[in-house]
């Protein structure tokens, strides 16, 4: 199941599991990506709070958690290779997973119809 979220991000739940990232329209707007800083495995995010950074040719900008949790697993090759979130940002350049404190919080988060009527 895919949910996403006003900030641009968007969520794969699995099993209490949610695997993390941005959308296609945020590597769109923010441009060729030259650095990526992750959270810390075993972290405890809080929704809303900053998660990871990402800078392009353009900005820096905030990765926000969708959801409270503890981070179980990042993505380094986003890491070294930053540039494959512009390529696959919805695929394999995920940031982080979120073992999540209350997996019915989900709910409350935009479907994809919903999401892509916010970015029309």
């Amino acid at each position: 199941m895919l949910k996403f979220t006003a900030e641009h991000e968007w969520l794969k739940l699995e099993d209490g599991v949610a695997t993390v990232g941005i959308t296609q329209h945020a590597a769109d707007q923010l441009g060729d990506l030259v650095f990526v800083e992750l959270p810390d495995v075993g972290a405890e995010l809080t929704k809303d709070g900053n998660a990871a950074t990402v800078e392009s040719v353009k900005a820096a900008s905030d990765v926000y958690c969708p959801l409270d949790g503890e981070v179980t697993e990042v993505n380094q090759a986003i890491v070294d290779d930053p540039s494959l979130v512009n390529s696959d940002p919805q695929g394999g350049a995920w940031f982080f997973k979120l073992k999540l404190k209350n997996v019915a919080d989900a709910d409350g988060l935009m479907d994809e119809a919903a999401y892509k009527e916010l970015i029309a």
